[in-house]
């Protein structure tokens, strides 16, 4: 299977202005997200998709391809990932090269295991399903389950549907979140308009590694992440 390694970073930045650039400890933030693609046995090609020419320089400082400067209007805070991986592969088509999924990483979420792209992209071929998310458990209290949404006349009915709430714990199902550190598609897939499909595969993170850094106090926590785990 020919699999687009694709990391989308651009340049606007508001909680943390150029953050993808910005150092992180030793490295820029992007370059951990760079390091995983690396180690990866299963990716065909890596590439960075940006708007901004400081990225792609730092991109290729790491040893990573950025060969193309992404369009503005594909670069802005209305702009999907959906919108930038049909980019990617619409340039790739042009030169008569095909890829048979993508693998989406996100270096906002800058730590993953050792080996963690690789067993994401070996669940995903075996399961052959239209896509793979990396998720997070959610914790009991906050199961879809035990959540309620408010009805027009200011009664609350079960989030889920059902008409009569799970009362024990230990009888909820398993409930997850997407963490935003793999995402992996089938480009049939993408080329009909979705990052999902109709069947979703799934991988667990290890939570001791996550962060999605949007605020300053992401990046703090980040900072501090990095003293305590080994990549």
């Amino acid at each position: 299977m020919l699999i687009l390694g694709l990391i989308p970073a651009r340049g606007g930045s508001k909680g943390v202005p150029k953050k993808n650039i910005k150092l992180l400890g030793k490295m820029p933030l992007i370059e951990y997200t760079i390091n995983s693609a690396k180690e990866s046995h299963f990716l065909t090609e890596i590439i960075v998709s940006t708007d901004d020419e400081e990225i792609a320089i730092a991109a290729e400082v790491s040893g990573c391809k950025s060969p193309f400067i992404r369009p503005a209007e594909l670069a802005q805070d209305t702009s999907t990932s959906l919108e930038v991986v049909q980019h990617a592969l619409s340039f790739y088509e042009e030169q008569q090269i095909f890829f048979d999924a993508v693998c989406l990483l996100q270096p906002t979420n800058p730590f993953r295991e050792k080996g963690f792209i690789d067993t994401a992209i070996d669940k995903f071929i075996i399961s052959k399903a239209d896509s793979l998310v990396s998720v997070l458990e959610i914790p009991h209290e906050y199961n879809p389950h035990w959540s309620f949404e408010a009805t027009a006349n200011g009664l609350l009915k079960i989030a889920t549907g059902e008409s009569q709430i799970i009362s024990r714990r230990q009888d909820l199902p398993k409930a997850f979140h997407r963490d935003g550190s793999v995402y992996i598609t089938k480009t049939e897939v993408i080329k009909n308009g979705s990052l999902y499909g109709n069947s979703i595969s799934y991988i667990e993170s290890n939570p001791l590694f996550q962060v999605n850094i949007d605020t300053m106090k992401d990046w703090e926590k980040a900072e501090k992440l990095l003293t305590q785990i080994q990549l």
